[in-house]
Order: C-alpha cells, then sequence, then structure tokens
C-alpha cells in the first residue's frame, strides 16, 4: 500500500508524491500522461526498497503549474528540489519514457544527486522532438482543433492511427486514452509541448555519466524504440542493457520481467 504526500515547488505549484515500501529510496518516474500507477506497477515488489514517485506536473494529482512551464528541464528540476529538500542525497533516480529523459537530465545537471540510474523504455536519446514523438504531436494538435471525440476518430483512421494498430497496438491502446484524459487543454499541452522536447543534454554529456546504469528496451513499441535504449547503453559506459517482453506479446510477462529486471540491479548497488 502506498502513501501519499504533496510537495510544493519553487514557484507554488503542488505536486502529489506516491510513496510505497521501506529502505533506500529510489526516485522512479512515470511517463507523459501517466501517473504513479505506472510506477508502482513495474517496481519490485519484495521488502528492501523504497519507491518515491513525484507526478509530474499536470498528472495524477499534481496541479499543472504554468502551462509554459511544462517541460522536461522544469519536470528534472523539481525532482532535484524533492530530492535537496526531503532526501538524503545521492539516491537511485530512474523512470519509463519520459521519466527516463528526466533521469537522464538530472544524471547530466544534478550528478551529485544521483547514485545509480535506471532508464526504461526511453522515448528520447538526446535529440529534442524525435520521429517517434509524432504520435503524441498529432493528438495534442488534434485535441487543439477538435471535440475529443471527433480528434479520435480522426487519429485512429489517419496514417498514423492506422500504422500503429500493426506495429504497436499495444502503443496505440494507450494513445487513445489520452483523448478522454481530463482536462483536455492540459492534456493537449502536454503532448504538444512534450513531443517537441527533449532531456536538453549531448552525447558527450551522456558518455560521462559514471554512475551504475540499468537501460530497459522492448521491441514491438513504436513510441520508445528498442534502439534508443541500446544507444544509450552504448553512450553510457557504465550501463548494462535488459531487453524484457513486450506488453503487447504479454502484459503479465512484461511486468515480471520489468520487477526482476529492476530488483537484480538494484540488489546489486
Amino acid at each position: 500500500m502506498s502513501e501519499g504526500r504533496f510537495f510544493e515547488t519553487h514557484d507554488g505549484t503542488r505536486l502529489h508524491v506516491d510513496i510505497a515500501g521501506e529502505g533506500p529510496p529510489v526516485v522512479f518516474q512515470h511517463g507523459l500522461c501517466g501517473d504513479a500507477g505506472q510506477t508502482q506497477e513495474a517496481f519490485p515488489p519484495e521488502p528492501g526498497f523504497c519507491r518515491i514517485t513525484v507526478e509530474a506536473r499536470g498528472h495524477g494529482a499534481s496541479q499543472s503549474g504554468p502551462i509554459e512551464r511544462l517541460s522536461i528541464a522544469t519536470f528534472a528540476d523539481d525532482i532535484a528540489a524533492y530530492i535537496e529538500t526531503q532526501l538524503m542525497a545521492p539516491v537511485v533516480v530512474g523512470g519509463i519514457s519520459m521519466g527516463a529523459a528526466i533521469a537522464l537530465r538530472l544524471a547530466v545537471t544534478r550528478p551529485d544527486l544521483v547514485k545509480a540510474l535506471i532508464l526504461a523504455r526511453p522515448a528520447w536519446v538526446t535529440a529534442a522532438a524525435p520521429d517517434n514523438m509524432a504520435p503524441n504531436a498529432e493528438i495534442g494538435r488534434l485535441l487543439q482543433t477538435l471535440p475529443p471525440n471527433e480528434a479520435k476518430t480522426v487519429f485512429l483512421a489517419g496514417p498514423i492511427g492506422q500504422r500503429l494498430a500493426v506495429e504497436a497496438p499495444d502503443n496505440l491502446a494507450s494513445l487513445t486514452g489520452f483523448f478522454t484524459r481530463q482536462p483536455i487543454a492540459v492534456t493537449s499541452a502536454l503532448l504538444t509541448a512534450f513531443s517537441s522536447d527533449g532531456p536538453g543534454v549531448t552525447e558527450d554529456e551522456v558518455s560521462r555519466i559514471a554512475v551504475p546504469t540499468l537501460v530497459i528496451g522492448t521491441e514491438q513499441d513504436s513510441i520508445h524504440p528498442i534502439a534508443h535504449a541500446r544507444t544509450l547503453t552504448e553512450q553510457i559506459a557504465t550501463a548494462r542493457f535488459v531487453q524484457i517482453t513486450p506488453k503487447a506479446e504479454s502484459r503479465a510477462q512484461y511486468v515480471a520481467d520489468f520487477r526482476n529486471a529492476m530488483s537484480t540491479f538494484l540488489k546489486e548497488l
């Protein structure tokens, strides 16, 4: 069972913090338009680990704050502030998708706060606006111009929706949930902002990461290409790569593989 509390950022935005377990803290962040439920599912359930998920601005029970500040850089600054004020640094930091980008940026910009790194199903390497984020950009655009139901119909009938239905049905299932995610204006703003964003770090900076790093990747995932995970593994000398079962093949095995990979890594620290 998890415990919820709130943390106030430097600009007064209240963020919900979900905490579960006892032991050394692992700050583990969710993906774009996700929440703590995503990290709870993937995190090892056995004793000895304390998962801390700071639900990002506009996600879960957190306030969105100023819309113009929605970015990977802002979210990373929020995590840095939380660690500095609430925990004893350095700690293990990681995340899924957007959470991985936040963790990567933190490892580069605030290495004093990070003792180990977990990058799961990364949607970015270093470049902004990667091609794999095009579906998010399209949904953000449609939600800005059409009612949600009509926007969903147009997306599913369009080339991106049709391609994902064949190549990555799990991705498509997640994306279609965005059309009913409230508030719609915040969802559209998040998708638009993050599809053109990036971690704001360089390959050279990433290559200087020296902490133990776990990179998790999966096939059948167009939003989180396994090539991104392999590239980050190659760039970080201290990284190990673990390939897990795709959710599209077996969600139960995906969860089991994810938990096992994290558990093994954390126990070795």
